[in-house]
This record gives structure tokens, sequence and C-alpha cells, in this order.
């Protein structure tokens, strides 16, 4: 066992705490526990590190000291990173509930306030005086007050229940009902013709195409995405909703059959069409079917695959497809379409490096997100409401988080940098330095790029200031930032040695 050099379990549905005898696996270089459910504390002191001459002194993790690649993402891990973590060259700690780092964390509501246990337990002072504070005379009144009041009613139902017994035994009694709950007294009537003009396929089928649910390319608390081929030869993405039967209920139905009208609605070439649904009752399944384009996510191109695939002339037509869905899902849709959660790893290519965009956070949303409640999010704006809100102007403010990701995505495009990263700044810190002197523009262009037009930097970059403005009304339409796009930007590649060079890879 001290031999193993990798252990990849990511995505397997692990749950409990991580052992600290992993430690003893001396030649352990990579650790891969992404996607999972592993709660507790990363095993390991904090005043440990991978230097340390003293190895009787390090525990856990920080006993591996030829570990270069760690991975314990988007898990339920708590506590803090231990010190002698921050020396591995590749760590990736995102989506946690850790304390006190600088790692994208969970929402609170999925971490649980276990924090604030045993706060009530300290309020008492070190003599216990605290305990032995006089109460005020109203206070006193009041809870003698509340309590002949409660034996009262006490007295009363007591009453009560020796007439009714009395009445029984008389035949005089009225027989009993049950009340109706709140939701029995407000029905929720679900048409049958809803998804009559979507095509449902059978779970058999999806079993079937997805090597019986085993090829997993991505995971979630609220949901499971597999990939699979349909006996026709289509590739196609399944989101299977993971959420039991008994949170199910009719609101859930609704809103699930709602979503499905509304995504299948989109018919645009740079928008992945909904093959179909899956609705079955045993096993209790929900589940959405999308085309697949097989050429991987725009941020594994421009981020995790070496080299540069994408030239110039293909990251600008990228750009103005994604423009051009935007504007159809703005503005030509009525009622308005808004991406839940628009990302370069929202953005899949095909084998001609066409994008094609997927909205699978929005399935996400349908099971994580409380359905009775109202309120949104905006990208860069910050935004929240509380009570009723008008749904026209959630649907503003969707839009224009679509818009700001777009200049996110933008931005990405001409660096080559992610929008966050352990190992870089933050991205729109970084950028909006350069951004504000057009002159320092060349700053902002990815270092693989070998030839860039110049005409067309100025032109995106222009449009980032537009699209990123922290006022979420002075952000243009997606109308006229694709019409600014269409004008200034250049995707033929110009009569030179390099170009024609990138010409044989476009």
């Amino acid at each position: 066992m001290q031999n193993i050099s990798t252990i990849d379990l990511h995505a397997n549905r692990l749950s409990g705490a991580l052992p600290p005898e992993l430690g003893k696996l001396t030649n352990l270089k990579e650790l891969r526990l992404s996607n999972n459910s592993l709660t507790g504390t990363i095993p390991g002191s904090n005043s440990s590190t991978m230097v340390s001459t003293k190895k009787e002194d390090q525990v856990g993790l920080c006993q591996l000291a030829q570990l270069t690649d760690i991975d314990l993402s988007n898990n339920l891990l708590a506590g803090s990173i231990p010190a002698c973590l921050n020396h591995i060259q590749r760590s990736r700690m995102a989506g946690n509930c850790f304390q006190n780092n600088d790692t994208m964390n969970r929402a609170d509501w999925q971490c649980g306030n276990s924090t604030d246990a045993g706060k009530d337990n300290n309020s008492i002072g070190e003599d216990g005086q605290r305990g032995r504070v006089i109460q005020p005379l109203w206070l006193l009144i009041v809870e003698v007050v509340t309590g002949v009041s409660v034996l009262s009613i006490l007295t009363l139902c007591a009453i009560a229940g020796l007439r009714r017994r009395k009445d029984r035994s008389s035949g005089r009694g009225v027989p009993w009902t049950r009340a109706l709950s709140w939701k029995e007294n407000n029905v929720i009537s679900i048409d049958d013709d809803l998804l009559a003009n979507v095509p449902k396929i059978s779970r058999q089928e999806l079993a079937e195409a997805c090597e019986d649910f085993s090829n997993i390319i991505g995971s979630s608390h609220e949901t499971v995405v597999y990939k699979g081929t349909m006996k026709d030869g289509r590739e196609i993405a399944v989101v299977s909703m993971s959420a039991p039967v008994h949170y199910w209920t009719n609101y859930v139905e609704l809103y699930f059959q709602k979503e499905v009208v509304e995504v299948a609605r989109l018919s645009h070439e740079n928008a992945a069409k909904m093959v179909g649904y899956c609705k079955s009752s045993d096993p209790f399944s929900r589940m959405v079917v999308f085309e697949y384009p097989p050429n991987g996510t725009l941020y594994e191109h421009l981020h995790d695959v070496e080299g540069c695939q994408l030239s110039w002339p293909r990251r600008m037509k990228i750009a103005l497809s994604i423009a051009r869905v935007l504007r159809y899902l703005h503005t030509e849709l009525q009622p308005p379409f808004a991406m839940a959660a628009l990302a370069s790893s929202s953005i899949y290519l095909t084998e001609d490096f066409s994008p094609k965009i997927i909205d699978f956070e929005r399935w996400r949303g349908l099971v994580g997100k409380p359905l009775l409640s109202s309120g949104c999010v905006v990208n860069g704006g910050g935004g929240h409401s509380n009570g009723v809100v008008d749904s026209r102007h959630v649907r503003f403010m969707d839009v224009q988080a679509n818009t700001f990701a777009f200049g996110v995505i933008l931005l990405e495009l001409i660096s080559g940098r992610a929008s966050l990263s352990k190992d870089t700044d933050d991205l729109l810190e970084w950028a909006r330095k350069h951004l504000e002197q057009p002159g320092e523009f060349g700053k902002l262009v990815d270092p693989k790029l070998k030839s860039v037009g110049q005409e067309s930097l100025g032109i995106i970059c222009n449009v980032v200031n537009l699209c990123i403005d922290a006022e979420p009304s002075r952000r243009p339409s997606m109308n006229m930032i694709g019409a600014i796009l269409e004008e200034g930007v250049d995707t033929s590649v110009r009569d030179s040695s390099l170009a024609w060079a990138e010409a044989a890879i476009s």
C-alpha cells in the first residue's frame, strides 16, 4: 500500500471524514477526491509545513512529502486548510465550507451553522454572575400572566375533552373529520398536456445510452450529469435530479415541467438542443436530456489544455457566436430567456469549435432552492429581494447578469486567464488596471497568441468595459453589443507567415 502514487476517486459519492491514515502513503503524489460528500476537517496540523525536518511532528496529510497534486473541491469539508498544503504545486479546494481562507466556499445554507454551536454556553461569566442577574418587575408580571393564561387554556381543553367523551357515549356526537392541511386546501393543478410538445424518453432507453448510468461527467448535491450515446448515434448529456420522492411535491413537479417547456423553446445554432425529458415513478426519477458537443468546454481549451489550440481569429469567432446567441435569448425570444450561470465552463465546443451553451446550473437550482421564496443574485451588481418581487424586474436583473458574465468571458478569451484561480490574481481586479488605459490593452493579451488584431483588441476591451459596469442599468443590451462586435471585430486571418500557420489550425 505504501507504494501507491495516485489516488483518483472523484465523483464517487464518497461520504464521511478523510482518514488520517492517508498520511502513511509516503509515496503518494496525486490525491483527487473532488465532487464527493466528504465532511469534517482535513487531517493535518496547521502549524506543519511541507518543508519541516521533523517528520514525527507531522500528522495526517502533512506527512505526504511527495504530494504535488491535491483536489478536494466540491465537498463539505470544514475547518481550516492545513498550512502544509499551501506549498503543494497544484491544490484545488473550492466548493467546501472552510473558514478563514481565500477559496470559493459553498453558500451558508449548504454548510449549516454548526460553527454557532456552543456560543450560548459561553454567555455565562467566569464567576457565574450573569446567571444571578435580578429580573425586572415587568418581566416577572409578564411571566405570571403567561403562566395563568396557559393554565386556563389547559383547563378549558380538559373540560372540552370530557364533554366530547360524554357526547360520544350518549350517541349525540358529530363524526370526527381530519382537518385539511394548508397544501391540501391549495391543490396545485398540473396540466397533463403541458409537456405534450416535448419528446419523452424512457428511463430504460437512457440507462442503455449511459451504460447503466455509470458514465458520470459531473455531479453535485443537487444533480448528476451522465454522458451517453443514443441508438441513432447522437451523443447526449443527461441531467438527473438528486431529489427524494418526498421532496418532489406538486409544486416542484409543476416548476420542473415549466422549466422543461421554457428550455425546450430555445432554437439557435449556438444553444444546445434539448432532446427530451424523462419522468419515471419506479424508481422515482426526473431527467432532462441535451445534445452533447464532443469537444469539451471553452474553459478547458483556454485553461486546462497545454499549448495554444485557440488562435486569435478562432477566439473572435467564438466571441461573436456567443454574442449572437445571447442576443437571441435576450431580445428575440419573448419573454426573454436568461442563463442561470453563464461562464466559460457552460460553453461547449463542437468539433469545428463552434460554441453551444448548456444551462446545467438551471437544474441544480430547481433542487437546491426553496421554490416558495423570491429573490435573485446579480453577477457583478449585487442584488437581492425580499418578499414579493416583480417577475419582470427579476428577469431584467438576470439578463444584466448574463451581460456581465459575457464581459468576463471576453476577458478570458483575450487573456487566457481563468476568472478565478489560486495561482493568479482575480481576473477582473487584474484587468481593470489595464482597461482604464487604451495604451495598456496589449498587456491583457494571452502570451501564447502569436498574432493579434489590434483594432479588434481595442473594440473587445471597450465592450468589456461596458459589460462589467458596476451599475446593471448602465450595461448595454446584447443587441447593441452584438452590433458593435459584428461591425468592428475581424475574424479573418491576415496574409503573413504566422497568420497562415494559424489558418491551418483554424
